[in-house]
């Protein structure tokens, strides 16, 4: 395989474009092909294609149509910039591109992204991890049509935990989500759902866990939520020693 990659799977970020890397911005400035998923990634991402690039939304696309594109224009030298949202690792189904990839000997790179659940947690203004409440962040879904949930990783195991909690591509099941967790979690437990973040038409609703299903009806989401759910959301007063007068470290001897 060709160690110098003339194909890169971009992580876009959450929505905003802005938030995606420099190096992201400064690849798909280069690229001869750019795809980019179109159902979930604002069109302005390919503001920054240079004049003569061609530019390719995927979203009616499946991948025996997207990979020939891929594949052919990297072997005739071009680059290659394919566009997904938030990170590439999360949900991002790039593993299959990969694997044929692979087969072919093309080499490829990932640039990662911003997901949507920092940028959840940025626009509530929270930190996800909070000394001696949580210091775990799960990143899950239920199963749906396209991709089911290992029995092992199924919610009702995971809410036992207690830790933040990221629901990507889960929205339409909020009344089988509540349920679920309240097996875990308290019925008080914060709920913050995302709709959107960082796009023009975000919007943030919350709630207790117990309130999670009418709330979601109410706000009349469907698609493109996110729903954290953690003890962070409502943390008072609490220090990590970190920051303590009296906490030595290697940086800090008196």
């Amino acid at each position: 395989m060709n160690s110098s990659p003339l194909l890169y799977f971009i992580g876009a970020g959450p929505g905003a474009p802005d938030l995606i890397t420099l190096r992201g911005q400064q690849l798909i400035a280069r690229a001869d092909l750019i795809l980019y998923a179109d159902s979930l990634v604002m069109a302005e991402i390919v503001q920054w294609a240079k004049p003569g690039a061609q530019i390719v939304p995927t979203a009616d696309l499946h991948l025996d149509q997207i990979m020939p594109l891929m594949i052919d224009a990297a072997q005739q030298g071009k680059l290659v910039a394919r566009v997904h949202s938030g990170d590439p690792a999360l949900y991002g189904a790039i593993h299959e591109q990969m694997v044929r990839l692979r087969e072919r000997e093309i080499a490829y790179a990932i640039v990662p992204g911003v997901s949507a659940v920092f940028a959840a947690a940025a626009a509530l203004g929270v930190e996800l991890t909070i000394p001696e409440l949580t210091q775990t962040v799960i990143c899950t879904r239920i199963s749906g049509r396209a991709s089911s949930v290992p029995e092992r990783e199924e919610l009702a195991g995971l809410a036992a935990h207690g830790a933040s909690l990221a629901l990507f591509l889960s929205i339409t099941k909020a009344r089988q989500v509540q349920e679920t967790l309240l097996t875990g979690y308290a019925p008080e437990t914060p709920v913050a759902v995302l709709h959107r973040i960082s796009w023009p038409d975000e919007q943030i609703v919350q709630c207790t866990l117990d309130k999670l299903a009418e709330t979601v009806r109410q706000a009349g989401f469907t698609r493109q939520a996110l729903i954290l759910i953690s003890p962070a959301l409502a943390a008072g007063d609490v220090r990590s020693k970190l920051y303590t007068a009296n906490y030595r470290h290697r940086f800090r001897t008196q």
